[in-house]
């Protein structure tokens, strides 16, 4: 089974109770096709732009693992949802240990610009009297 992680937006005309029966729904399709693994209880929020519509939304996620032939069924029972406004399946992948481990830095040098030799102001008055004396 593959990891999957779902974020919904949800319609905000919807109550309390409302919203608690979308996600039980959502978790009990999850668990016909696959294992619900983690479940963020839907919070109402702003969108930073409107979503037909609607300038807020309920906002939830849930992660779980799935078959790819489970998947599509799934994703077929969730655009059938009226009060669902946008939602996203994300596949997580596992990441190998190798990978996880960090690789050195490498410190570049930084490359030094020469220093310019200051002039000393005894020798810059004496070229400006050559100068003006000229």
């Amino acid at each position: 089974m593959k990891s999957y992680e779902l974020t919904y937006l949800i319609s905000p005309n919807l109550t309390e109770t409302e919203v608690k029966n979308f996600q039980e729904k959502m978790s009990s399709l999850i668990q016909k096709g696959g294992a619900l693994v983690d479940i963020q209880f839907p919070r109402k929020r702003r969108l930073f732009y409107p979503i037909k519509k609607n300038n807020l939304a309920f906002f939830g996620t849930l992660n779980f693992q799935m078959e790819l032939e489970n998947l599509a069924d799934f994703e077929k029972k969730l655009k059938s949802e009226s009060c669902l406004l946008r939602y996203l399946i994300l596949s997580k992948t596992r990441l190998k240990p190798e990978k996880l481990a960090r690789k050195p830095l490498i410190f570049r040098k930084k490359i030094e610009k020469p220093k310019k030799k200051k002039v000393e102001i005894e020798k810059l008055e004496e070229k400006l009297k050559e100068i003006l004396s000229e």
